[in-house]
């Protein structure tokens, strides 16, 4: 079976699944637009109804192609648009037309600017060297998933409110929701691999001061990378690492930071950034290919080579300032030209 006929079938197949369930719907094909990731979905809603829930054909097909019986696809995406409708029924749209509540929930998300540049012309968005921050209302939080609502330039707009005053808001209402959490990596595998398994395989957990890498995320781990817009973090990270680091954007669920005492060079991180997001991070959920770089003294968070560059510049001032300093404090030497020097007699 091809793409389109796929698509053609799963229409027809979950309309008929949820009818024989007593559940009377709606059908459209359509490609959703989606930070990171655009996708083809099959978006089911009741009659009449505004809400509807969008099931993701493209991945469906994937797992078709991957010997998943079709059958089964159907009958999960029909539990999925089951369980949206009856959700979608108890769904206030009165409070999502309302701001002061809305912004209650209000939750940030970081991506990659360049990859991204389409849809960033439609939503209200801040750069953050080659990313940008984007802001969500999360409407419900479970083991099972996200719902959340992105920040149109259109949703603005309804709302009466300027990007700046979005910004203003979430810069202090997500880190109180959604806040950092910063852990060494032995503190992470303990917590993925569990106390037992973790000291069956002989993995001590070593004091902060001696470990170089931490893991940044947030409680749920999900669009953890927001936290490098949080205005406390970069301090709250230097201060946990123990001074300046190189951020790694490890996806847009989470980042490494690592300590920068030399021992590491931008041009090996890159490499390892690049071939972790080409053979271990799903597309959808790469942030950037980007190492970067934060100077805790000079309190400057940038990408690592404008870091190398500024760096160099310093050492280049300090170096003519030292030069000057040596040609001010040389003895000067004055010549006294005398009679007889030029081949005359002294009167």
């Amino acid at each position: 079976m091809d793409y389109e006929k796929f698509k053609q079938d799963m229409e027809q197949d979950v309309l008929k699944n949820l009818a024989n369930r007593g559940i009377e719907t709606e059908t459209d094909v359509r490609h959703i637009d989606k930070l990171n990731d655009g996708y083809d979905a099959l978006t089911v809603k009741a009659p009449g109804s505004v809400i509807g829930v969008n099931i993701n054909l493209s991945s469906a097909f994937e797992a078709y192609e991957d010997g998943r019986d079709y059958i089964d696809i159907v009958e999960r995406a029909s539990d999925q648009a089951a369980k949206g409708i009856t959700e979608s029924k108890s769904f206030d749209i009165d409070k999502v037309n309302d701001y002061d509540q809305m912004k209650q929930t209000l939750s940030m998300e970081v991506v990659s600017a360049e990859r991204n540049a389409d849809m960033l012309e439609k939503v209200p968005h801040k750069n953050i060297e080659d990313m940008a921050v984007v802001y969500r209302f999360v409407l419900d939080a479970s083991d099972e998933g996200r719902a959340s609502i992105l920040v149109t330039n259109q949703l603005l707009d309804s709302y009466g409110i300027t990007a700046d005053q979005l910004h203003e808001d979430a810069m202090t209402i997500a880190p109180e929701l959604r806040p950092a959490v910063i852990k060494t990596m032995s503190e992470t595998l303990q917590e993925m691999m569990g106390d037992e398994a973790f000291m069956m395989m002989g993995m001590p957990i070593a004091p902060p001061e001696n470990e170089p890498l931490f893991v940044a995320t947030v409680p749920d781990k999900v669009q953890g990378a927001s936290v490098l817009a949080y205005q406390d973090f970069m301090e709250q990270a230097a201060e946990r690492v123990g001074g300046d680091f190189y951020v790694l954007p490890s996806s847009i669920h989470e980042i490494l930071l690592v300590r920068d005492d030399g021992s590491m060079n931008r041009a090996d991180l890159e490499d390892m950034v690049r071939t972790v997001n080409a053979t271990e991070v799903q597309p959808e959920d790469i942030l950037t290919d980007s190492v970067y770089h934060y100077d805790s003294k000079d309190k400057v968070f940038e990408l690592a080579e404008k870091f190398e560059e500024r760096t160099a510049a310093k050492q280049r001032e300090s170096a003519l300032d030292k030069l000057a300093d040596k040609k001010r404090e040389a003895p000067i030497h004055e010549s006294v030209t005398r009679p007889h020097d030029r081949g005359g007699e002294a009167l």
